[in-house]
């Protein structure tokens, strides 16, 4: 059976609005603004990672690099993750972040506007859960995977969301892996040679 495209027909029919599907917000609906680049993570890609995270984060520190609308940080925040941050450069994208986390009382969530990559390079945090969903034709991913292995905890993982095959840098390993219509996705963890 062929793969379904996955534009973002779950968002836009509800216009710039998605669903948090599971934890202490399950059902809760976050608006986002129109930007360019911005796809939020369909319901069914997200389902099924957080099938692979297992259902509830307690005690997991996440980073939602290019955040976007939000949906892997506050699926991750509602799950019971002990802090997230989420990384965003748009201005109008951030004040959405911020709205949003103020009508949940998402008091374990940090927003903060920057460039993601730049951020990164930057940062010197671990992390339990790294979402990486940088726009697909920006070249960024490429330049970010090399970074991410210094960045996790021991034990932690990066979801990756690509419109290319997802190929590991040294130091990571693909431990799951997924493709729903025009969308790669993966789990990638630290490996031994690292």
């Amino acid at each position: 059976m062929p793969d379904l495209p996955l534009c973002v027909d779950n968002t836009r029919t509800m216009s710039n609005k998605l669903r948090i599907i599971g934890g202490e917000w399950r059902s809760r609906i976050l608006t986002f603004p129109e930007h360019e680049g911005l796809r939020p993570t369909p319901d069914r890609v997200r389902e099924t990672l957080f099938n692979w995270l297992g259902q509830y984060m307690q005690g997991k520190t996440c980073l939602d690099l290019f955040a976007g609308s939000g949906a892997l940080g506050f699926e991750a925040a509602s799950r019971g993750a002990q802090q997230v941050t989420l990384i965003e450069q748009s201005a109008k994208v951030v004040a959405a972040l911020r709205d949003n986390a103020a009508k949940l009382k998402a008091d374990r969530l940090s927003i903060a506007r920057a460039d993601g990559l730049r951020w990164l390079g930057a940062n010197a945090d671990v992390y339990d859960v790294i979402f990486l969903d940088p726009p697909f034709q920006s070249g960024l991913l490429e330049k970010l995977l090399p970074l991410v292995a210094a960045h996790l905890t021991p034990t932690g993982c990066a979801y990756v969301e690509s419109g290319a095959e997802i190929i590991p840098p040294p130091g990571l390993q693909l431990a799951k892996s997924g493709r729903a219509g025009q969308v790669y996705f993966g789990l990638l963890m630290r490996s031994d040679d690292v």
